[in-house]
């Protein structure tokens, strides 16, 4: 019988060497994808594969989660050394990996500063374009590798290449990543308990090397531990390494904590965002400073560890030591892979990513999320992946400000005492009916920002010249920020410029103490009109109100003549 600590040993085990066999054939993949030198690129993807695995999973907030290089982060990656070229085919190999070394160091700091909790702030429309982008991206980068030839670093380049590629297709090629496809596709329908990439990766390497097809492969891969990448950037590279060593740390804490939440929904766990980042920033320094490739959380892999009966840490540990056993033993074999092989892996994993659900509804969903949806999705495929959510995350922030200002605009009546919304039955709030057009209430719902500013101070326009006393409700008031505070102090000085008598009703903690840490209360507002509630603002006013109460017979005639 297991104890509590070891009960979960051999589900951890099983996850862990299933989610390495998930692994081997990814890691190769997005080594060759990456545009580093044929001679280390395959390598480089499995040395990521072993330090972010081995490290994310042991320092890691999120215990299920299997870790390596990613699409999204392999593109970024591409760019990397797409950028670190300095003449022709020449590779500045110290400023590649230095630069996946740092955005390894700024992802520790931000799970140092706790910017882990900010991933719940991210739009689901922006996610979705973004990965869709991603699946794009990486769909358009396989086009000349399944035709047998080397591709361009960006999508663009390849689809203004695109011509010159399908004049000469190699078709042998083509069949290999073709049948690659259509094994990883066929497998899931006869059996779930191997890995369709694997099968693909080990039949039709077999399949080509037994029929000596002339079919290009990956080659010879360095075998045994890693050598270290340390080097002092100069100042001038350093300028140039920070932009995209902020794009990978960015990307990889949103693709790795998006997958942290996949993991939760599947074991009913709950995972430390910023615990999270911290192991996965050190796994991407290591991982840069032995020459490997930058990782991340990787959704498929976690799954397949938490399915195969992963729920520790010590199996993502163990996905990565198989691997590193695979590297020490297995290179020659690896060398055999065709990359049209690695292309029609990659396919399915650009297949995968794509967001089809969410656009299969752009027709159906709010105007603004559909325009952020394409937007994103168009950014990250022709510009900049970073630059892709910081728009998507800024119009989707601006539309939420201009939503919650009209509602919140639309909520800010000012009427009648008569007309108050009315939350108790007491004598004070009947007689105030009697008062006609002179006492006012302005009823504030939900917080006081800069998005409501404006409207809030127009709405003293709509306070008649009969006026005497204007009471402000605020007890669906939690929140108010600077530019709240100066829009209410505004609204305030402009109704005692008309010599109307303001009180304020149901002030929550927070915006009482603003208000009386910036003196707007008892500069503008005494102590003796603030109230803990709407009544006892009601009581108080109508015991010194200047207004004169109308006969109860010239209302009903007036009641009268409005129903007239």
């Amino acid at each position: 019988m297991f104890t509590s600590k070891n009960r979960h040993l051999v589900g951890d085990i099983f996850g862990g060497l299933t989610a390495g066999v998930v692994a081997l054939p990814l890691a190769l993949a997005f080594g060759i994808t990456s545009g580093l030198p044929a001679d280390i690129a395959a390598v480089a993807g499995l040395y990521g594969a072993i330090a972010v695995g081995v490290l994310a999973a042991a320092f890691g907030g999120t215990p299920t989660q299997v870790s390596g290089p990613t699409g999204p982060m392999t593109v970024v990656a591409a760019a990397v050394v797409a950028t670190a070229k300095a003449h022709g085919a020449e590779i500045d190999l110290g400023f590649v990996f230095g630069t996946f070394a740092l955005a390894g160091l700024i992802q520790i700091g931000m799970g140092a500063a706790r910017m882990g909790v900010f991933i719940r702030y991210i739009p689901h429309s922006v996610v979705s374009g973004f990965m869709s982008g991603i699946g794009v991206i990486i769909l358009l980068l396989q086009v000349f590798p399944m035709l047998g030839r080397a591709s361009p670093s960006s999508p663009l380049a390849v689809l203004q290449r695109m011509p010159e590629v399908l004049s000469q297709p190699d078709t042998l090629a083509l069949l290999v990543t073709a049948i690659t496809v259509a094994i990883i596709f066929a497998v899931p329908r006869w059996t779930t308990k191997v890995p369709g990439p694997l099968v693909a990766l080990i039949v039709v390497t077999a399949g080509v090397s037994l029929a000596s097809l002339d079919v290009a492969v990956i080659g010879a891969i360095p075998t045994g531990m890693p050598a270290l990448h340390l080097t002092v950037p100069s100042l001038g590279d350093l300028e140039l390494m920070l932009p995209a060593a902020l794009s990978l740390a960015a990307l990889g804490a949103i693709d790795s904590l998006l997958t942290s939440v996949v993991a939760d929904n599947i074991t009913r766990t709950r995972h430390d965002p910023n615990r999270e980042l911290i192991g996965q920033g050190i796994g991407n320094f290591v991982g840069g400073v032995i020459g490997g490739l930058p990782g991340a959380g990787a959704t498929m892999r976690t799954v397949v560890n938490v399915r195969s009966g992963g729920r520790t840490r010590l199996s993502g540990i163990i996905h990565g030591a198989l691997l590193l056993a695979i590297l020490l033993g297995l290179g020659p074999l690896a060398a055999l892979i065709p990359k049209p092989v690695l292309a029609g892996i990659l396919v399915t994993v650009g297949i995968g990513i794509i967001d089809y659900k969410s656009l299969k509804q752009l027709k159906r969903m709010p105007r603004v999320d559909a325009v952020v949806l394409v937007s994103v999705l168009f950014l990250t495929v022709f510009v900049d992946l970073l630059w892709a959510v910081a728009v998507g995350v800024m119009i989707s922030g601006v539309a939420f400000i201009q939503r919650m200002s009209t509602m919140v605009a639309e909520s800010a009546l000012v009427v009648p005492l008569s007309q108050s919304r009315r939350d108790s039955n007491d004598g004070a709030t009947i007689l105030g009916a009697d008062l006609g057009e002179q006492i006012y209430v302005k009823e504030l719902d939900g917080p006081l920002f800069f998005g409501v500013a404006t409207q809030l101070v127009s709405l003293t326009e709509k306070v008649p010249t009969t006026v005497t006393d204007v009471i402000i409700r605020m007890e669906r008031v939690p929140y108010i920020d600077q530019s709240g505070l100066v829009a209410l102090d505004e609204t305030i000085s402009r109704l005692l410029d008309r010599n109307i008598r303001v009180a304020l009703a149901g002030l929550s903690e927070q915006p009482r103490n603003l208000l009386e840490l910036l003196h707007v209360v008892p500069e503008q507002v005494p102590p003796s009109l603030v109230f803990p509630s709407f009544d006892l603002a009601i009581e108080a006013i109508l015991k010194t109100t200047k207004a004169t109460p109308i006969h109860s017979n010239q209302a009903a005639e007036e009641t009268a003549e409005a129903n007239a």
